[in-house]
């Protein structure tokens, strides 16, 4: 079992940053690959990014190329979300997942956090 808590969200005006952080607990966190989710009101919840669990492959929704980074600290078991240049459309919740395969962490995570909402103004 994995238990994941989010933090980080908040309100932000476009063109701001904020730093999500998903601090894991349970079994071996390092085995796992991480992501990270979205949903906004009335859409489907996204892959915004996901990272391997030695680190060595990140992968990145087109809509959030160049502006986001995934990283992961495996000392402190946590995962964050850098986020840059942030838009109104990047307004929603932002989950934290895990996967036991980086395949599965972007398609079926095993373990989901309870989200943070972030809210970007214009």
């Amino acid at each position: 079992q994995v238990q994941l808590v989010e933090s980080g969200g908040g309100l932000v005006q476009a063109g701001g940053s904020l730093r999500l952080s998903c601090a894991a607990s349970g079994r071996t966190f390092s085995s796992y690959a991480m992501g990270w989710f979205r949903q906004a009101p009335g859409k489907e919840r996204e892959v915004v990014a996901a990272i391997m669990w030695s680190g060595g492959s990140t992968y990145y929704a087109d809509s959030v190329k160049g502006r986001f980074t995934i990283s992961r600290d495996h000392a402190k078991n946590t995962v964050y979300l850098q986020m840059n240049s942030l838009k109104p459309e990047d307004t929603a919740v932002y989950y934290c997942a895990a996967g036991r395969t980086y395949y599965v962490v972007r398609n079926d995570p095993d373990y989901w956090g309870q989200g943070t909402q972030v809210t970007v103004s214009s």
